[in-house]
């Protein structure tokens, strides 16, 4: 049987540091992510793709703000429909080209997903999720006062406007992208979180102004797809606890309660790793699997058990303890 995977990429994957955000730019990371991703390709995974926005929907509202008396301006879950869509043909186009280039037989598909809230969500009156560029400090005070947007400081490098992030409850096309993936085709899914949506007074679907967790939603997405593995690129090849500091120390396997205990320490940053530690713990929270976090250029080591961190439920972990488990 091949191994459902759920595959959630950092945004580094399209866009790196100080690039302006070209299409070519994105082409090229793109290809170059992919091409990581020919060990999965060939191998036995049936495979889900996920994505961040975060510049891209920023870029794409400064958009419609810029020309709002030219043509009308759309709401932010239209917009990150937009970078569903934009994302998800620049990473279908560099797959295939991997898949042809290597002689692989099979298809990709992006999916447009949209992702239930609750409108309740406690997120709706403390915005914490970054989108679109960095400001330096005078600038974001001047978009404070002009257009009223809430501005904070993000991870030491820059100022970005923050806006609401609820917690995703449902993944509406779940089904759907489960029976793709078994018939052998490779999905894009989630991308930016998924298109936020609520439930109106009507009963009636509709789209609700925030932006969700990528992490949380890829997160919520492995556990109700049932995918045995999760695995998170990011920037670093593994996990490390007290992070730049002289005692700086790589995590290689690890289990959920530790998880818990090193995060309650604060030993993740905010703007960083913690997102990504919480999404494992809410995988592993929800069913019995893997977690590999790493970075896509260490993707083939860590799935060799060579590179990478591996996070495991408490069940699994017990059991690798006792040797009951052979090589995940």
């Amino acid at each position: 049987m091949k191994k459902l995977t759920v595959i959630a990429l950092g945004g580094n994957a399209l866009l790196k540091d100080k690039e302006k955000g070209t299409i070519q730019e994105h082409e090229r990371n793109a290809a170059e992510t992919c091409a990581h991703f020919l060990p999965l390709l060939k191998g036995d995974y049936q495979i889900v793709i996920t994505h961040g926005n975060g510049p891209q929907v920023g870029n794409i509202l400064i958009q419609n703000e810029t020309a709002k008396d030219l043509v009308p301006q759309m709401p932010l879950d239209v917009c990150v429909a937009d970078s569903e869509g934009s994302i998800g043909y620049i990473l279908q186009q560099a797959l295939l080209n991997q898949l042809r280039k290597h002689d692989i037989k099979r298809y990709v598909v992006t999916m447009i997903t949209q992702v239930v809230v609750d409108s309740k969500d406690p997120a709706f009156s403390n915005p914490t999720k970054p989108i679109g560029p960095f400001y330096k400090k005078e600038e974001a005070e001047r978009l404070k006062a002009d257009k009223k947007w809430v501005m904070s400081e993000d991870s030491g490098r820059g100022w970005r406007r923050m806006v609401p992030s609820p917690q995703p409850t449902r993944i509406i096309q779940q089904q759907m992208i489960k029976e793709l993936v078994k018939e052998g085709h490779i999905v894009v899914a989630v991308g930016g979180g998924g298109i936020p949506i609520w439930k109106n007074k009507d009963n009636d679907y509709e789209g609700i102004e925030s932006v969700i967790d990528k992490d949380l939603a890829s997160a919520l997405l492995a556990s109700e797809i049932k995918a045995p593995l999760f695995i998170i690129l990011t920037t670093v090849p593994k996990v490390y606890i007290n992070y730049g500091k002289p005692d700086q120390q790589a995590l290689d396997k690890v289990s959920l309660t530790q998880l818990k205990g090193y995060l309650k320490d604060g030993q993740f940053g905010v703007g960083s790793m913690k997102p990504k530690i919480e999404a494992a713990m809410k995988y592993l929270s929800a069913m019995d699997g893997t977690v590999i976090i790493t970075s896509a250029e260490c993707l083939s080591a860590a799935l060799a058990k060579k590179d990478g961190t591996y996070i495991y439920s408490d069940l699994k972990r017990k059991q690798e303890q006792n040797n009951l488990l052979l090589d995940i």
